[in-house]
């Protein structure tokens, strides 16, 4: 036969893969039948010419006769046995559904299947893997005996024996490891050494289990025996696997964690048996252990566990810590003798020592597949190795059930091993099932699952009566189950064998392997010198006084201390991303730099316009979104940008913000790489998601300066685009459930519809004052409507039907185009202002614009007329409300008057006829929810209508009751109040119920809200029928009082928040009532005066309404945690019930007066006072430390310097808007005069302002220090000193509001420069004072002192500079007046003659001025704080 020469491995290969491809190929026919039978038989026959090939070039290649005749024998079968299978096929396509045909084709693929694997295992290679396999199931039987008979041999003897084995056995375990990865002669080799290892370790095992001196050690002895035999057959298997299928993913790992099962049994066996000096098993144990971990690190290119990176980390860290502690425990125990101690720690060490490597191979993995150039592996659909585990421990359990030695305790072991493996292959199919595209590969992966749980319930019933009667019959029953099963097993796991399933396995690139060599290198290092550390430590535990030796040990020590160091650096620097951050980070800075340099030539305008890139490119807010990816481009462009805006501010602005953006980036980047992708970093996560929300916030502001950019130098194409694109998107689908109703989209676009209309008058007006504005103004109009078209497209869904959506999106979609000529329009004005044709052309878009904003509200209430009407409706109620509370103050202050003679009698049947009118509106109201929206809006109309009527009529009736009678007065207005309030919920409540089904919670609150409303009314005609009563009137007050408590608590108990917030104080201040309420009740309870009880009545709901307003508004602050938020209401609650219990018990006492029910008042009382107090301390737990009594002087004093601050800072506002009124040319001086006033009078505001601050904080500073009590122990005194700061801050607003008020009227040309110099004068004066009453405790040398000192000067400095520049003014006027001499004697003389009259008279003046500010200081100084009556005697 003609030979292959060096083709000889190819075709070895070669004839294992076209094996494979033909079981794959054959499998697809089966499936095919009826689907594609003639393109699966041609893939077959190409298979079989394959396979006829390789097997030639094996034949050729083979020196043995026999082998070679049985390779090509093995493969003719092949051939004849594919050729009846095909025939079988073609008779099957022929009669489908036959089940005979099935049955023979079945057996026909699994003679193809048995013949392909005898071909394979005729390989060379595959059939010493074989006969080692056979030798050591031969060796194994041995074990079965019943007896083991002693050798003759001593126990030292033989323990020696069996140490020389096991170390054999363990080196050839390794061997074989090495040799699966290299030629066959290779594996032929080290399988065939492996098998005599065994064989010699067998023998040496059973002599000493005949020398185990009793059964129980004999029995342990061979069953440790027979899991090395399990373990070695395992071996063997999966280096067979491994040498047919290199590539395949995973076997590596499972040959490596196979040797390391053979070294763990053998250290198992050697531990129990041997009787060595102590610690030198445990030496030779992890000696072994390592030996067999150290493959992992030789190519580690597959996963070898589940372990994340940063895992792999932490188990680094951990185990170092540990093998650290034993590397002590060892050196510290072999210089003691402490043996068993030193043989603790060689273990601990070993074991650390093989989850380090374990963590580096994993690591060293992870670092090589992420690398870019590497390719990623992908997830098979089964995992072809689990099928092959579980098919070789079906195999083996059955064997040992057909063994006629086995024992019942061994059967049932055999049985659970089989039920354990068959049920996971039962679960792997229906995964896969689940999982696979294929219906046919789905199908049969439920069919095979199918047949291995009937085989296995066959076995497990014979089993059950093999276990219940141990006879021949039942093990030969028993034996006859084991088939079906086996060949069950088999057939699925050739299925699951198909490549089609199968995963692949990454590919790791050499940049790849390079990035791994560090992390590799330094595990390496740690092994080797942790093996020269467990040898040398061995020798030491039996010589410890060896110091050559000690030297050793600490040399190796030092080494993989530096090794494990080295291990952890590397996978530091190596983690997976850091490079990446690394180069981004050097991007980045690059791109700052670049930013940097723009700025520096915008601030020195050189920056030159750069040609290259257009405006418009540069201002699409979508490339500014993409940017934050794309830095270089980003930065170009907005280097572009700014070298073509003309203001410089703006050049600055859009340069700062794009460095802002790309320094946000980089903290970002720094933040990610310290995170490193690490889950249990938590702190970390935290700050990398503000790191992006910072980013993001820096994108949104560079994107608003960008527009505003464009749309300052009249760029307006991006808007254009922008209204365009938003009426584009309103007809597609939402992306999103729409998550509101009709009315609430209905709602917000009413209120954005009326914005878009301001903006637009807006416009009109800018276009004639200051054009430039309009760009601003046109981007404000793009981003409305694009919020309008938004909600127009969700309340298109929501509406009542298609017509009106449709309608609502046409009209939407016509603003939307008259918007976009209206900003057309802005840009052209902006690029020429003084075209006048270009402003009429923009005026007559802006009547466009909002003639369309008319037509989008008409259709909108088109859409739903009724809950537009219920909108209306309920702003009209408010105002009613409104307007009741005002005439409620009228008649609580007396004023409210009666017209003409007129009395209650006159309107009292007019109340009753309105408010049975309204009772009937709010049965049509309630009905109108599930009416027509037509009738909805006729009955909230006529609810309105009828409301505001009943308003009048029931002031009408107050006022006729007369001024004389107050108390009466409130509670009627009180009754006609509680009915608009009851009449306003009752509108939402229909609003939100409209059009929904019975059964919605929106019906309950609406059924709700209509018996608070009848309550009301009736409650109001009680009220009517009383209130000329003098002997009810005050009950019925009392009555309406306790109902309406009780439906302001209902409210506060709801979860809903209130619309605004308070602060603690304002809460404290409300409770107060309360006390002052209290005290009214039990006063009208023990009086049972019907005057009384009216007082009680409308104090009490006041009282209680205003406590419960704030407490929950208080409640609700954001800054009050949720402890104190539930405590606070809590204790509302029970004040308010407290209280109407109280006003309960004085209703009783009013109907029944007696001195015991009198008696009790005192302890609802105190219930309500002790509710009260628990409600301040809620209050002050609200604040917290930062509590303060609002009632402390120093308080009052520090809120008046606020509130001074305040209006000096309202008043420098002002003065901010005061322009100089235009003059002619020739007044120049002036003019620059009017600008000093304002200049100098804006400086002495913004002085005055910091000076009251820092006042404010020099009094905290006092409180602090105790020189103030927060609490004074002389209220007097540090009153008085409180008192002095309040009127001196007050003095310090009025003279800066009155300098203001003086630089206005100057300006304006009403006022003198005399005014504006007094003014100026005292303010100076007040601030003078101002520091007195701060200086009169506070410390000098304070900090905060200083800060007051300064103030006080840039008050003064500035108050300085405006009396020079008026002086100056008002003395270059005076210069500039010329006065004319009269030429005649007499006109001179009369000239001279008026001149003194008018000094004469001027003199006088100002000596009437002096006198008055004397009088005026003497009056203010009676007034003046003892601190600062001393600084008034020495001005």
């Amino acid at each position: 036969m003609k030979s292959y020469g060096n083709l000889y491995p190819t075709s070895y290969l070669l004839a294992v893969a076209v094996s494979k491809c033909i079981h794959a190929a054959f499998i697809k026919l089966l499936s095919s039948l009826l689907l594609d039978a003639g393109m699966a038989a041609r893939d077959v026959a190409q298979a079989l010419k394959s396979l006829a090939s390789a097997a030639r070039g094996v034949a050729a290649n083979t020196g043995d006769p026999p082998v070679r005749n049985a390779m090509l024998d093995c493969a003719g079968d092949v051939m004849d046995k594919s050729a009846n299978l095909i025939e079988e096929t073609k008779r099957a396509i022929a009669r489908p559904g036959d089940a005979e045909s099935q049955q023979r084709l079945a057996q026909v693929a699994k003679a193809v299947s048995q013949a392909l694997n005898r071909s394979v295992n005729c390989l060379p290679g595959q059939r010493d893997v074989d006969n080692a396999i056979r030798t050591v199931g031969e060796a194994s039987k041995t074990l079965l005996a019943d007896s083991f008979p002693s050798s003759g041999r001593s126990f030292q003897e033989v323990q020696a024996q069996l140490n020389e084995v096991a170390a054999g056995l363990n080196q050839s375990a390794n061997e074989v490891v090495q040799a699966s990865r290299g030629t066959t002669q290779d594996l032929a080799r080290a399988t065939s050494k492996f098998g005599q290892d065994f064989s010699n370790f067998v023998e040496a095992g059973v002599d000493m289990a005949g020398t185990s001196q009793s059964k129980e050690d004999q029995t342990q002895v061979v069953s440790n025996l027979k899991t090395i035999s399990m373990s070695s057959s395992k071996l063997l298997l999966a280096a067979k696997a491994l040498s047919t299928d290199p590539s395949s993913p995973n076997l590596k790992n499972q040959l490596a964690a196979a040797a390391r099962a053979v070294t763990d049994s053998i250290n198992q066996l050697i531990t129990m048996c041997t009787q060595q000096a102590p610690g030198q098993k445990e030496c030779d144990n992890a000696l072994r252990e390592l030996e067999s971990v150290r493959g992992m690190l030789e190519n580690p290119t597959e996963a070898i566990n589940d372990l994340s990176y940063f895992d792999c980390i932490d188990g680094v860290m951990e185990n170092s810590k540990v093998l650290g502690e034993s590397m002590a425990g060892i050196s510290h125990n072999a210089k003691n003798s402490n043996l068993p101690e030193f043989g603790d720690s060689v273990s601990a060490g070993s074991k650390a020592l093989c989850g380090l490597t374990e963590a580096a191979a994993q690591a060293a993995y992870l670092v090589g597949v992420s690398d870019p150039n590497s390719t990623a592996g992908q997830k098979g659909l089964v995992d072809p190795s689990q099928f092959a585990r579980a098919n070789q421990s079906i195999q083996m359990a059955c064997q040992n059930l057909v063994d006629p030695a086995c024992t019942q305790s061994q059967v049932l072991s055999a049985a659970t091993i089989v039920a354990k493996h068959t049920s996971a292959l039962c679960n792997a199919c229906r995964l896969a099932s689940s999982k696979t595209p294929n219906p046919v590969a789905k199908r049969q992966f439920v069919q095979s699952a199918k047949e291995v749980a009937n085989t296995t319930a066959n076995l497990v019933k014979s089993i059950k009566a093999l276990d219940g009667a141990f006879n021949q019959e039942n093990r030969e029953k028993c034996k006859a189950a084991t088939g079906p099963l086996i060949e069950a097993v088999d057939n699925l796991t050739a299925f699951a064998s198909n490549p089609e399933f199968a995963s692949i396995p990454a590919q790791i690139s050499p940049e790849g392997h390079a990035a791994m060599e560090p992390i590799v290198a330094a595990a390496k290092t740690m092994l080797e010198s942790s093996t020269g550390l467990i040898q040398t430590a061995r020798s030491l535990a039996v010589n410890p006084k060896d110091p050559p030796k000690w030297s050793v040990l600490a040399g190796h020590s030092r080494t993989v201390s530096d090794s494990i160091k080295k291990l952890i650096t590397n996978m530091r620097e190596k983690a997976p991303g850091q490079r990446e951050c690394d180069d981004a980070i050097e991007v980045l800075n690059s791109c700052i730099r670049e930013v940097d340099q723009a700025s520096l030539a915008a601030i020195s305008q050189q920056l030159t316009p750069r040609e290259d890139i257009s405006m418009e490119v540069i201002t699409d807010r979508n490339q500014v979104a993409q940017m934050a990816s794309y830095f270089e481009p980003l930065i170009m462009a907005a280097i572009g940008t700014a070298s073509k805006i003309l203001s410089s501010q703006q050049q600055m602005a859009v340069l700062d913000q794009t460095k802002t953006l790309t320094e946000s980036a980089l903290q970002m980047l720094y933040t990610a790489k310290e995170a490193g992708g690490n889950p249990k970093a938590a702190h970390m996560q935290e700050a990398l998601e503000e790191s992006v929300q910072m980013m993001k916030e820096a994108v949104d502001d560079l994107g608003a300066t960008l527009a505003e950019a464009a749309s300052a130098s009249g760029a307006v194409g991006g808007m254009v685009d922008s209204i365009n694109d938003a009426i584009n998107k309103m007809e597609d689908t939402p992306a999103l459930e729409p998550e509101g109703t009709f009315v609430d989209y209905q709602t917000t676009m009413v209120k954005t519809a009326k914005a878009i209309a301001v903006t637009v008058q807006e416009m009109v007006t800018k276009s004639n004052t200051n054009p430039d504005d309009l760009g601003g103004l046109a981007n404000q109009l793009t981003n409305e409507f694009g919020n309008l078209a938004n909600e127009a497209k969700y309340a298109a869904v929501t509406a009542e039907n298609d017509e009106i959506g449709s309608h609502i999106k046409k009209q939407v979609g016509e603003l939307g185009f008259s918007c976009t000529g209206l900003v057309t329009k802005a840009g052209a004005l902006q690029c020429s202002p003084n075209d006048s044709f270009t402003k009429k052309e923009l005026i007559e878009s802006a009547r466009k614009v909002s003639e369309k904003v008319s037509h989008v509200l008409a259709s909108l209430q088109a859409g739903n007329r009724g809950t537009q009407a219920c909108i209306t409706a309920a702003s009209a109620v408010s105002g009613i409300i409104a307007d009741l509370d005002t005439t409620i103050m009228f008649a609580t202050a007396g004023t409210l008057n009666r017209e003409n003679a007129e009395t209650f009698a006159d309107h009292r049947e007019c109340i009753l006829k309105t408010a049975k009118t309204l009772v009937e509106d709010t049965k049509l109201l309630v009905s109108g929810a599930g009416a027509s929206q037509e009738k909805l809006a006729q009955a909230a109309q006529s609810s309105v209508s009828t409301i505001t009527k009943l308003a009048d009529v029931v002031k009408l009736g107050a006022a006729s009751l007369g001024s004389e009678d107050p108390e009466t007065q409130v509670v009627l207005i009180n009754a006609v109040k509680d009915v608009a309030k009851a009449l306003g919920n009752l509108i939402s409540a229909t609003k939100a119920a409209a059009g929904k089904p019975h059964d919605d919670p929106s019906m309950l609150q609406l059924k709700n809200s209509a018996k608070v409303m009848v309550t009301n009314v009736t409650s109001l005609l009680k009220t009517v029928k009383a209130v000329e009563d003098e002997a009810t009137k005050g009950t019925r007050a009392l009555e309406a009082t306790i109902e309406h408590i009780k439906q302001e608590l209902a409210v506060f108990s709801s979860s809903d928040p209130p619309p605004k917030t308070t602060t603690p104080e304002e809460f404290i201040r409300m409770t107060k009532g309360i006390t002052m309420a209290t005290a009214k009740a039990v006063a009208a309870g023990n009086s049972c005066r019907q005057e009384d009880v009216i007082a009680t009545a409308n104090l009490s709901r006041r009282a209680i309404a205003e406590m419960l307003h704030s407490c929950k508004q208080a409640a609700y602050h954001p800054e009050v945690n949720k402890e104190v938020q539930m405590r606070a209401l809590r204790y509302g609650n029970e004040c308010a019930s407290g209280y109407l219990g109280l006003l309960e018990h004085v209703l009783v006492i009013i109907q029944k007066p007696s001195h015991d029910l009198k008696q009790q008042l005192a302890s609802y009382s105190k219930r309500v006072a002790g509710s009260v107090t628990e409600l301040i301390q809620a209050a002050e737990a609200m604040k917290g430390t930062e509590w303060v009594d609002p009632e402390d002087p120093t308080v009052i004093a520090e809120n008046e310097l606020l509130g001074a601050a305040a209006a000096i800072e309202a008043a420098a506002k002002k003065l901010e808007q005061l322009r100089p009124r235009t003059k002619p040319k020739e007044a120049d001086e002036s003019l620059n005069f009017e600008e000093q006033i304002l200049e100098a009078a804006k400086s002495i505001a913004a002085a005055t302002s910091a000076l009251v601050k820092a006042a404010s904080a020099a009094q905290r500073e006092l409180v602090a220090q105790g020189k103030v009590g927060a609490i004074p122990a002389n209220a007097v005194d540090d009153g008085q000193w409180s008192q002095g700061l309040i009127s001196a801050a007050r003095m310090v607003a009025a003279a800066t509001n009155n300098l203001c008020e003086a630089a206005n009227s100057a300006v304006q040309g009403h006022a003198s420069e005399e005014k504006l110099i007094s003014s100026a004068k005292q303010v100076a004066a007040s601030t003078a004072q101002l520091l007195v009453a701060c200086k009169v405790k506070a410390d000098q040398d304070s900090q905060t002192m200083k800060r007051l000192q300064a103030a006080g000067n840039a008050v003064k400095r500035a108050s300085d500079n405006l009396v020079k520049a008026a002086q100056k003014a008002a003395f270059d006027a005076q210069d500039d007046q010329a006065v004319v001499v009269k030429s005649k004697m007499v006109g001179g003389i009369a000239q001279i003659i008026a001149a003194q009259e008018e000094m004469l008279r001027k003199e006088r003046e100002l000596e009437d001025a002096r006198k008055k500010l004397a009088m005026i200081r003497q009056q203010q100084y009676k007034f003046l704080p003892s601190e600062l009556r001393e600084d008034g005697q020495e001005q």
